[in-house]
């Protein structure tokens, strides 16, 4: 709260925000305030998104009673579905590079992992949102995988001490640098998230590029991201958990038909123009007249 308290305040004093013709965040509640903040030249639009969740859109709480905005891009569809009558909304994805994320050979002594068992992976803050924990109870019960938890957080003793009981020898908690993200996803059997509800989870379609295996928990938010390119079940249950995962550890490492639907759908080209229009649709309807001729160089930024 802190740092971005700092940040917002500079925000006030930067002339580039009064000469936009829109601004943009995912941050609530002091970003959001200050590019909203009426200046002597006017106030560019502004859209919301809703990255880090809906909760400043649904105004329950003292704080929330202050937020506002002049377009909400939803990132789910149940985003959508609860807050498109208050706020002029679109629902519009995360993206992926396609560039960087797709099927390819896996890495994994490059990684430091082993070559010759089947390996699990989750890639998770260690927080008890995203649900590590349970995760781990189930994958106890698949013999002879090894469960690597490529993040770090607040449950990283709990997380190991629940390793050393239940997963002795077949687990590793460890953290993989951003370059090294596409070649940690080519080099895993299958993958692993749990959490409940994600706002959109990037990981979801970072694995799904890459072509491997997807266990997830069912939900409408997973059903929207993943479409029928992931086993999807109710993951508050230990055994169907544990059955889903032994399953989807069965089928074929790389599914080339999942990484070119998800290119399709969550490229940053796509995702980019999605953006744009938006942006040119919140201009006209606020009138605002800072909006340029032609929203080609926009795009063409956008998109690169």
């Amino acid at each position: 709260m802190y740092e971005e308290l700092t940040f917002a305040a500079g925000l006030l004093r930067l002339p580039i925000v009064e000469q936009a013709d829109v601004t943009m965040t995912c941050s609530y509640p002091y970003t959001n305030w200050a590019l909203r903040r009426r200046r002597s030249g006017g106030r560019p639009a502004h859209v919301f998104v809703t990255q880090n969740g809906d909760w400043p859109a649904l105004k329950r709480g003292p704080e929330p009673r202050f937020f506002s905005c002049d377009g909400l891009i939803c990132t789910n569809p149940l985003y959508y579905e609860r807050n498109s009558a208050r706020w002029h909304s679109t629902l519009i994805p995360n993206g992926v590079d396609p560039l960087r994320f797709l099927p390819g050979p896996a890495r994994r002594a490059e990684l430091g992992l082993p070559v010759d068992r089947q390996i699990i992976l989750m890639v998770s803050a260690l927080e008890p949102g995203k649900r590590v924990i349970e995760a781990m109870r189930a994958v106890a019960g698949v013999p002879d995988a090894l469960l690597v938890v490529a993040g770090d957080g607040p449950l990283r003793d709990e997380v190991d001490r629940l390793a050393a009981e239940r997963l002795p020898g077949r687990f590793l908690r460890t953290t993989f640098s951003h370059e090294q993200m596409p070649d940690l996803y080519r080099s895993a059997d299958l993958f692993l998230h749990t959490k409940i509800q994600e706002s959109f989870g990037n990981v979801y379609i970072e694995a799904l590029s890459c072509g491997i295996p997807i266990v997830a928990h069912d939900d409408e938010v997973t059903r929207w991201i993943l479409g029928d390119h992931a086993m999807l079940v109710d993951t508050t249950s230990e055994a169907a958990l544990k059955n889903a995962i032994r399953n989807a550890l069965t089928k074929p490492m790389v599914d080339a038909e999942a990484a070119a639907w998800a290119h399709a759908r969550y490229s940053w080209k796509v995702v980019a123009g999605k953006y744009v229009d938006f942006f040119e649709d919140v201009l006209d309807r606020s009138g605002n007249s800072r909006a340029h001729p032609s929203a080609d160089p926009i795009r063409q930024g956008a998109q690169a």
